[in-house]
């Protein structure tokens, strides 16, 4: 294991590191100079001079604590992790235990902390349980509980009392970008779910509820979201602040769907409701000789899938974005065209030999 930290520069503790959100954060902060990096994940990954790589269980108290203790001079977390569970309830023990493990850990072995980051989403507006006022603000009243994003930021008020370090909450929409082996991970559903369905010689159906092929929606790239995270970490005008980072514009499938199809040299038809979770178990074979087939990079097909939160996301039959302006007034200005984002997404898997 790599501990050599320099003590001068400012030290990330990324936490869910090989996640959408995690691996593009740590991509970000390759590209910032003063920035040293410790990337946390159950899959681990190969260091190098800028960032260590270590494998660990964060549900084991002990483990994380005997990982940490290699590292005194961490700046800044990062928190970006998620253990999924099959009910809201479900989620929320877990996932704040493994909040509450890292930042113990780190506080009693780095004096130096600053900042702890928190990655939400809109779920802290109610959004997982059905329509919710739009455009989300900051300051909307709560959600009926149980809801782990917000056991998660009251954990880490009621923890920073009397501390030195401060906090941000951080609150993307659906997040889009490069991951593989991720449950949340919509730019992967439509490309396999596209590639599967030329292979078929079938066209590009949207497959949700009718409804959500008209709702409002918006998207949140993974880069953006990365600049984002470190700007409201380094910004004192963001301590102790919740800020909605969307990528600026909104749309409606009923109008990217059909561009969507274009880059992909399909035809369209009328949208066709289905469980992906359930149509789609059967393609594993399938995907198997187009892997073959295109020389593709092999990855399994559990790798590429994440059926059920695209049923999840395609179910939104009601509006679904937030108010940014927030984190404009305070100095974030960046901006990502949606359909862009998504042909740059696509070009990416591409140049992987993720799709052909």
């Amino acid at each position: 294991m790599n501990t050599s930290i320099n003590h001068s520069r400012k030290v990330a503790l990324v936490v869910g590191a090989n996640g959408v959100i995690g691996s593009n954060l740590i991509d970000h902060l390759i590209t910032l100079p003063d920035w040293d990096i410790i990337g946390l994940s159950r899959r681990g990954g190969i260091s190098t001079d800028r960032v260590t790589y270590v494998s660990v269980d964060l549900l084991q108290r002990s483990e994380v604590e005997h990982v940490l203790a290699s590292f005194s001079t961490i700046t800044h977390i990062f928190y970006a992790a998620y253990q999924d569970r099959p009910t809201w309830a479900e989620l929320v023990e877990p996932n704040l235990n493994m909040l509450i493990h890292i930042v113990e850990s780190v506080e009693a072995t780095s004096p130096q902390l600053e900042h702890i980051s928190l990655m939400q989403g809109y779920k802290v507006y109610g959004a997982h349980l059905g329509a919710f006022p739009t455009p989300a603000r900051e300051t909307d009243a709560k959600p009926m509980p149980p809801e782990f994003n917000m056991a998660q930021q009251d954990y880490l008020v009621q923890q920073q009392q009397g501390k030195d370090w401060t906090w941000s909450a951080l609150r993307p929409s659906v997040v889009c970008g490069f991951s593989v082996g991720n449950p949340m991970n919509l730019a992967m559903v439509v490309a396999i779910y596209a590639t599967i369905s030329k292979e078929l010689q079938i066209p590009l159906r949207f497959p949700g509820k009718r409804g959500a092929y008209h709702s409002i929606l918006e998207m949140t790239d993974a880069g953006l979201l990365a600049k984002a995270t470190v700007w409201a970490a380094t910004t004192p005008a963001c301590a102790n602040q919740a800020l909605n980072i969307n990528n600026g514009d909104v749309f409606r499938w009923e109008s990217l769907w059909p561009k969507i199809a274009h880059y992909f040299d399909m035809e369209t038809a009328p949208p066709l409701s289905m469980n992906l979770n359930d149509t789609m178990k059967d393609k594993e074979a399938l995907w198997d000789s187009i892997v073959s087939r295109y020389g593709l990079t092999a990855y399994t097909y559990a790798e590429v899938s994440s059926w059920a939160f695209g049923d999840f996301v395609f179910s939104w039959d009601y509006d679904f974005f937030a108010d940014g302006s927030k984190a404009r007034r305070l100095g974030f200005h960046e901006y990502v065209d949606t359909e862009e984002m998504f042909i740059t997404i696509f070009e990416d898997f591409r140049k992987r030999k993720i799709i052909a």
